[in-house]
């Protein structure tokens, strides 16, 4: 009935000029510092750790501030 790849096209079209909210922003940075932890506890467990701990806290923001929107 519809091409889904028009439909995929169409919507990533109307999502490029929507603009992120900062949970969003957050939540973007939050995955890829833990996909960065978990790349570095192969070969260097310190680097891992820090990288975790910046998760931590990112991830510490983005749950004040889903209470605060709630």
């Amino acid at each position: 009935m519809f091409d889904t790849q028009y439909i995929s096209k169409t919507s990533f079209m109307f999502n490029f000029f929507k603009k992120k909210s900062e949970i969003e922003k957050l939540q973007v940075k939050y995955h890829k510092l833990l996909s960065e932890a978990h790349k570095l506890s192969h070969t260097n467990r310190t680097q891992s750790d820090l990288k975790m701990a910046e998760a931590d806290v990112i991830g510490k923001k983005i749950e004040s501030l889903a209470t605060k929107s709630s």
